[in-house]
């Protein structure tokens, strides 16, 4: 499987999109229009390891809710990531076992890598 969940609204999505060039056979997802599922997220916890990976703590809900006070756990970060796309860390790119999270050039440089093979 190859998938981008990514936000198309989010310049730096698009950015990243463009630049690595997906094939047809990557499918896109936009988070914003099409939610996230608890089995899609329970996925992307079996290749990243955990939830607070995947976590956007740059979010503006993040400080809006005041959680960047709080000590939050594991199904803390799944609940929300499920409750809104916005703590969904940006773009997450699958390739078959392989997952890429977030938009640092390492990480986009390896996908882009990963997508090549």
């Amino acid at each position: 499987m190859k998938k981008i969940y990514h936000l198309s609204t989010c310049n730096t999505c698009q950015r990243i999109i463009s630049e690595i060039n997906p094939g047809a056979d990557v499918v896109l997802q936009d988070i914003k229009t099409e939610a996230i599922t608890e089995k899609q997220l329970e996925e992307m916890y079996k290749l990243s390891g955990s939830y607070e990976s995947l976590f956007s703590k740059r979010a503006q809900l993040y400080r809006q809710r005041g959680l960047n006070t709080q000590s939050l756990n594991e199904n803390d970060f799944k609940e929300l990531i499920l409750e809104h796309y916005t703590f969904l860390k940006r773009p997450v790119i699958i390739i078959d076992d392989q997952i890429f999270i977030g938009n640092s050039k390492k990480n986009i440089a390896s996908a882009a890598d990963a997508l090549l093979k």
